[in-house]
């Protein structure tokens, strides 16, 4: 008889214990998530830390995080930011492999947030803490982003002239009588941030795509200060880059759903400009005063019947592909409340 088995030891493995599920943020309880992107601010780390421990601490006691994304820094910021975090665990962090932009920091901050409300600042302590206690005040009479306005600035003419120009443009464009909408400052309730897609520049029109989705969005004056160390990350480029996002959210948030109504529109307006040409050109043809093939404004009048034409064909392809994805999205419309 073999006995190899039976020498053996049996082996019994355990059931694995099953891990208690995550606990999720309770909306009854008042707790803050701040979202901090950061690059090469190593030296203003500590102080802005500081200043908001304290602030938070009186605000919310035990409800509150920090969340720190460094953006790809090539100084020591992620070691402040591990140091800072040993010290108090509240403050937690996040590391991107390069620089992706502001943009992209806010979103992997806001999809890491958890509390009741979500707040963001800029690292340069520019910012104050302090402002968020009047904020809270706002979101709590029934607003659902308050954003700061830099009333006072503490910036070079060059910075505040094309800043003036850029807030100008986007309030015209966006529909909502903002003074500043790329003020760092801002208090979001976390429906808001949830129901954003923040991508390419995106941080700048945070308060316009809120609106356009529904959210009551208002402004408050917030206290500007000095920058202490360093300098800003942000050059002239900027500015171009901003312009062409605003017409990617104008277009995408008040013609996503109904694009013909752009290019129908457009196409309208080069198609009757092109045929008053072309009828004032006709009754000078039949009185026999001039030879169309000689008038350069007769081309230019079927240039214009031609380019609306194309734009009446973008806006139904665009109705097509709209309609398609309608169809097969259930998730089109950001709901409040139920019923039932």
């Amino acid at each position: 008889m073999d006995n190899t088995n039976s020498n053996q030891k049996e082996i019994r493995t355990k059931p694995r214990k099953k891990l208690p599920p995550r606990k999720k943020a309770d909306d009854n309880v008042e707790s803050i998530s701040i979202v901090i992107p950061l690059f090469n601010e190593e030296e203003s780390l500590n102080q802005l830390a500081e200043q908001i421990e304290s602030e938070m601490n009186t605000l919310f006691g035990e409800e509150w995080e920090v969340i720190f994304v460094d953006d790809g820094s090539t100084d020591n910021s992620y070691q402040v930011v591990k140091k800072i975090h040993d010290k108090n665990n509240k403050f937690k962090a996040i590391r991107f492999r390069r620089n992706f932009g502001k943009s992209a920091a806010l979103s992997a901050g806001f999809a890491n947030a958890k509390n009741k409300y979500v707040a963001t600042m800029d690292a340069d302590l520019q910012d104050d803490p302090k402002e968020f206690k009047e904020m809270l005040q706002l979101i709590r009479r029934g607003y659902d982003l308050v954003s700061g306005w830099k009333k006072t600035r503490h910036d070079p003419l060059e910075k505040r002239l094309p800043s003036k120009l850029f807030n100008f443009v986007t309030s015209k464009c966006s529909g909502i009588r903002l003074h500043d909408f790329n003020c760092g400052i801002k208090l979001y309730r976390r429906e808001v941030v949830q129901s954003l897609d923040v991508y390419g520049e995106m941080h700048r029109y945070l308060p316009a795509l809120a609106h356009w989705n529904g959210f009551k969005v208002t402004e408050m004056p917030v206290e500007h200060h000095k920058r202490q160390f360093g300098h800003s990350k942000f050059g002239f480029a900027r500015y171009i880059r901003g312009f062409l996002d605003l017409l990617t959210v104008v277009f995408t948030t008040r013609y996503l759903k109904r694009p013909m109504h752009f290019f129908g529109v457009w196409g309208t307006i080069f198609m009757l400009i092109g045929f008053i040409i072309f009828a004032f050109l006709s009754v000078e043809w039949l009185c026999g005063e001039v030879h169309l093939s000689e008038r350069p404004l007769a081309w230019f009048s079927m240039g214009l019947v031609i380019i609306g034409i194309q734009f009446f064909s973008i806006g139904l392809i665009g109705e097509l592909l709209v309609k398609q994805s309608f169809t097969n999205n259930s998730k089109n419309y950001l709901i409040k409340s139920k019923i039932k």
